[in-house]
């Protein structure tokens, strides 16, 4: 994900944030992975296995419009950024994944993507059906966090694909954070599966199945 901070935060209350989020083992995980060696746990999520309702974000949410971006218009809202995770997603969007942004009063307050066709993650390939879809990348920008938005564009983005067809919906999610397993849990997802995958100087690469969910 994007790292984009404009805000003021002291360096305890910072600190607080990532260990209550469950984030050190997973900042601790990525620094590991800076020096070649990574250990990654994550789930393989269903979202909305059941309907959920509309979630509720703080403001109007008449003031919020949902719509696809393209490459030169995600290009813009992450000009500021650089690294290998935004030139990823710049190069999924060309490849044919889709970016569906929040908007309010012009600002994108929030994005994610959709893959529609198989993909490798971690050396392992998952493939997906007609009928399936599969979401990463959710990131809302610090202005607008603490409104809900990310369960809303989610929500949004699952109607969105059930007008294509697409009823069911994947992701991932890696075991440390939880954060994102908090926020999925808000919309009917079920974990399926735990895997574990290390990779060793991003050369190497041991895939393992952990555990099977009912």
């Amino acid at each position: 994900m994007i790292t984009k901070n404009t805000e003021d935060i002291s360096p305890l209350k910072r600190y607080w944030n990532i260990i209550s989020h469950g984030l050190f083992l997973f900042g601790l995980r990525n620094r590991l992975a800076n020096i070649g060696l990574d250990i990654n746990p994550y789930y393989w999520v269903q979202e909305e296995v059941d309907e959920c309702k509309e979630p509720k974000i703080k403001g109007n949410p008449l003031e919020y419009s949902v719509r696809f971006l393209n490459v030169e218009e995600f290009k813009s809202i992450t000009e500021n950024e650089s690294g290998a995770t935004v030139n990823e997603m710049i190069e999924g969007l060309k490849k044919g994944q889709l970016c569906i942004g929040l908007e309010h009063n012009g600002n994108i307050a929030a994005y994610t993507f959709i893959e529609l066709h198989d993909f490798v993650y971690y050396n392992r390939t998952f493939k997906l059906k007609d009928n399936e879809a599969y979401l990463l990348n959710m990131w809302t920008f610090h202005s607008y966090r603490g409104k809900n938005l990310a369960p809303y564009l989610r929500y949004q983005s699952y109607k969105l694909l059930d007008k294509q067809g697409r009823t069911v919906k994947y992701s991932i999610t890696q075991y440390f954070n939880k954060s994102s397993i908090k926020f999925k849990s808000k919309l009917n997802s079920k974990h399926l599966s735990l895997f574990i995958s290390i990779a060793l100087f991003k050369k190497y690469y041991w895939n393992f199945p952990i555990k099977k969910y009912r």
